[in-house]
């Protein structure tokens, strides 16, 4: 990417002498890269190599659908019990999550183009947090009850288990239950769920947890670029004239939205 300067004069020595700062916000002083024709020519050739980069990152989620198509085949048993383990109300609820970021950040983008700057950088903080949100659920209510057996107090999910769980095991003053019996969903070699009927369930949870957590730092990285965008954003590097980064953050970010669009009905709602 170019630089952005902070000065310009419109000669490329900068300003001339005595002359008074340039008080134009710094994206109508943009210089559009030399080895380009325009400024449009730059906008599109940052769009061009970005549609590239995302074309990789499908080819590598689909590696991941292929190993789940094909050992869904081979192993129906286990992909119907694996996906009965997941709360589909929990992924519906990450799905809206996703949805309603994927607006926030196209309108963020929309308001760059009208000048409306102070909702550009609200819709930007929005969906930032929408991310988080994702996250926390992801891994709170998902994860860590798999993983270990530990559930919040406050996880509607928890209700189904009350008979299992050990009050001399809580942690942070009652705010965190274990339940015995239910962790140890992990994949390979360290799952050690008692309970699965199928022997191939490690080979469920390998793919479960391959798809959503390359997925989960997907989002992370997505969140470091709104937030990149939403720091410059307060300093005027966008508007009408010029907010290529945030177009190609918003690019990358419905990628993170449509593959979950994917993975949320082919393991929460195979069963």
């Amino acid at each position: 990417m170019s630089t952005y300067p902070t000065q310009s004069s419109g000669q490329p020595g900068g300003q001339s002498g005595g002359a008074a700062a340039d008080a134009r916000p710094l994206w109508a002083r943009y210089k559009f890269g030399h080895h380009f024709r325009n400024s449009h020519d730059e906008f599109e050739a940052s769009k061009f190599g970005f549609w590239l980069f995302l074309s990789t990152e499908v080819l590598l989620f689909a590696g991941i659908f292929c190993a789940y198509a094909l050992f869904r085949a081979m192993y129906p048993e286990a992909w119907a019990e694996g996906s009965k383990a997941l709360d589909w109300k929990v992924g519906t609820i990450n799905t809206v999550v996703l949805l309603v970021s994927s607006f926030t950040m196209a309108y963020a983008i929309y308001c760059f183009q009208t000048d409306k700057q102070e909702r550009a950088r609200r819709m930007l903080v929005i969906t930032f947090f929408a991310g988080l949100t994702f996250l926390l659920v992801k891994f709170g209510f998902e994860y860590m009850p798999k993983w270990s057996g530990y559930f919040f107090s406050f996880d509607p999910a928890l209700s189904k288990y009350t008979a299992n769980i050990v009050p001399e095991q809580a942690k942070l003053g009652g705010l965190i239950q274990f339940v015995e019996g239910y962790g140890g969903k992990r994949p390979g070699k360290m799952f050690d769920y008692p309970f699965a009927s199928s022997p191939q369930m490690p080979i469920w949870w390998a793919v479960y947890y391959s798809g959503t957590v390359i997925h989960a730092s997907h989002v992370v990285i997505g969140m470091a670029l709104i937030a990149r965008a939403w720091w410059r954003a307060r300093k005027g590097h966008y508007g009408p004239g010029h907010y290529t980064f945030v177009e190609i953050t918003g690019l990358y970010w419905h990628l993170v939205d449509l593959v979950w669009i994917f993975l949320f009905p082919l393991l929460y709602l195979i069963h």
